[in-house]
């Protein structure tokens, strides 16, 4: 039987695009081979976006997979906003995937995602930077008597980077001296890992390489599912 969402892994072309593009960051080249990106890059990742995200659905079954290229979907825009960096190169020079879970933005919300860059892999779970209105509730779960320890269990990883350390003082109002003081330094909780370009990016073992890094990392997705509602 045919699998419901066909996906037969990206093209070697769309690893060539991402390098060719870091060497000529500019309109002019990017418009000459827009139809490159669309056929080797955008084509098989909105393919990978599906097939992926039927999989994820056995981890998570709330987790959204939108094919649609505008930003709001799964697959984010290759257009850098350069309003306020000193970098004005107008593109990425990478493909940004994600799945993401709730009723919110998918950047406000819990995620795994999936980032090509020429020579280089990163599959990762979580949240990249908690939004504001949220900081709170996360540091009031990692404190929490039931969902604290929970969270001191998830970060002890098989192996993977944890990240999102950023402040260097314990939030006014909390316990320095607490189990999880550590954990209030965060102001985003991932977990992540980055490897040379695998040789299943480029046939349909991708879905099984990513599958089974996001499932070691999902009791850290899991928890903050529940605790940072």
């Amino acid at each position: 039987m045919p699998a419901k969402y066909p996906f037969d892994g990206f093209p070697k072309a769309t690893v060539k695009f991402y390098r060719d593009l870091s060497k000529h960051n500019d309109r002019i080249w990017f418009n000459e081979n827009k139809p490159v990106y669309q056929e080797k890059v955008l084509a098989p990742a909105q393919d990978f976006v599906l097939a992926m995200g039927a999989r994820l659905k056995k981890l998570s079954p709330n987790v959204m997979a939108d094919t649609r290229t505008t930003g709001a979907g799964s697959i984010f825009r290759i257009y850098r906003d350069t309003r306020f960096s000193k970098d004005k190169s107008p593109y990425k020079a990478y493909l940004g995937i994600l799945w993401w879970e709730g009723g919110r933005k998918k950047m406000e919300s819990p995620s795994f995602y999936f980032h090509l860059e020429p020579n280089a892999l990163m599959v990762g779970i979580g949240f990249y930077m908690f939004p504001k209105e949220r900081m709170a509730t996360y540091r009031d779960a990692a404190v929490h008597a039931k969902h604290g320890p929970a969270l001191a269990r998830a970060v002890k990883s098989k192996g993977y980077k944890i990240g999102g350390k950023h402040y260097k003082r314990t939030p006014r109002g909390y316990d320095p001296e607490h189990k999880n003081a550590e954990l209030l330094l965060y102001n985003g909780l991932w977990a992540g890992e980055e490897a040379k370009i695998p040789k299943e990016l480029y046939s349909s073992d991708l879905l099984d390489y990513c599958y089974a890094r996001f499932k070691d990392m999902l009791p850290i997705y899991r928890w903050l599912v529940e605790a940072v509602k």
